[in-house]
């Protein structure tokens, strides 16, 4: 799943994220490179604890990145979101561009609530990318109504969520799966 969440972050920031060239020293010669740019911020929001999985590796592609955890759980009866954690700032500095990284989007009620926080700070729609492994109908219509203009990267879109709010076929409790609990 990390390498995964590593490509997704890699093609959602290719056009979005300013860049500036340079030269690096390779084993076989000098090579003309771009970068992102590491004056710009960049902020990463896992969802805990599946998201941590996918953002792993974004060190490596965003190196002058901060990362801020939201923990957000469902409610198993009534699929409604709950803030139990939440390590975002204040205020984000102006112009921020935001990766929220959940694996699964299901009913939308998750990465929903994240979003409102974000928004909350100043962070516009246009602002934010949604990086996840699987997405359903359910959560990406909830996003598409809410946020216009989101963009939301995903490995796979599966046809369904159950009336338990899981996504079918899906992958389980991705952080279950990631962290073998």
């Amino acid at each position: 799943m990390a390498e995964l969440g590593r490509l997704l972050i890699y093609e959602a920031s290719r056009d979005w994220l300013p860049t500036v060239f340079g030269e690096i020293q390779s084993p076989m010669g000098v090579a003309s490179v771009e970068f992102i740019d590491p004056r710009e911020p960049v902020t990463i929001v896992p969802i805990l604890r599946a998201g941590l999985a996918l953002v792993e590796h974004a060190p490596s592609i965003l190196p002058a990145t901060k990362t801020y955890h939201l923990g957000i759980s469902r409610n198993e009866e009534t699929l409604q979101p709950f803030i139990y954690l939440n390590k975002l700032p204040d205020n984000l500095p102006e112009g921020s561009r935001v990766f929220v990284v959940d694996p699964m989007l299901a009913t939308g009620g998750t990465i929903v609530a994240a979003i409102d926080l974000l928004k909350e700070r100043g962070v516009d729609n246009k602002q934010i990318k949604v990086i996840s492994a699987v997405a359903a109908p359910p959560a990406l219509q909830k996003l598409s109504e809410r946020f216009p203009g989101l963009h939301v990267y995903t490995g796979t879109i599966d046809p369904t969520v159950n009336e338990k709010g899981f996504i079918v076929p899906g992958l389980g409790d991705a952080g279950d799966r990631s962290f073998g609990t």
